[in-house]
């Protein structure tokens, strides 16, 4: 038996697993968010939010407000607290809402009515009552990167977020720009632009990157 097992948990162990999450990048001003919580969980929850999408609309209900909650939320017009428990209407009109407290049975009883009104749900360290991760993310200029590692290790995450952005040059933006003056410039089909993008973009890469490599060694 004990050899039967051995072999099972090896076998589990070479096992790839997958992340089936669906990765999209939402325009949340589009939407309506409600953010329960405003201790230092939902700070964190607000500032990943705000930082995205400033333009956001977010309704905040909570039983206390955090000064630098109060002091972050108080930068965004479109950020609404409400200092008082949660009540049900609070879900009218939502399209996405972010349970932020310690309170396990409050977000239990949230996710049951989210999902009768088909409310996606970010909650707090609790990955199985989540339709949504807010993993963490590389912003550089127009560049934006989402890391996931399906739910298992936000910390992780958070790390190579550093990793990243501590690797991206600054002039990446520039980049980004040429590439998308030259996406404009060309004519033709989509196939024929696909197909002159791969080349161009190959070589503007890899000058842009070798610039900056350049520049880099005179630092040095």
């Amino acid at each position: 038996m004990s050899l039967f097992m051995s072999e099972t948990a090896k076998n589990k162990r070479t096992e790839v697993e997958s992340n089936d999450l669906f990765p999209v990048f939402l325009k949340l001003q589009n939407f309506h968010t409600l953010l329960v919580g405003a201790g230092n969980v939902g700070l964190e929850k607000l500032t990943a939010l705000v930082n995205n999408s400033p333009h956001a609309h977010i309704r905040v209900v909570a039983t206390r407000i955090s000064a630098d909650f109060q002091e972050l939320a108080d930068r965004f017009p479109n950020v609404v607290i409400a200092e008082r428990p949660f009540q049900e209407d609070d879900l009218d009109g939502m399209t996405f809402a972010v349970l932020a407290t310690d309170n396990h049975l409050l977000h239990r009883y949230i996710y049951e009515l989210a999902k009768e009104r088909g409310i996606l749900l970010n909650v707090a360290d609790t990955p199985n009552l989540c339709d949504v991760y807010l993993g963490s993310i590389v912003k550089k200029g127009n560049l934006k990167i989402g890391i996931s590692t399906n739910g298992k290790s936000p910390t992780l995450a958070k790390r190579l977020r550093e990793v990243l952005n501590d690797g991206l040059p600054e002039e990446i933006d520039e980049i980004l720009d040429d590439l998308s003056a030259i996406r404009e410039s060309l004519k033709g089909d989509f196939s024929y632009k696909v197909k002159k993008l791969n080349e161009l973009t190959a070589s503007l890469v890899a000058q842009k990157l070798d610039n900056i490599d350049g520049e880099s060694s005179k630092i040095k």
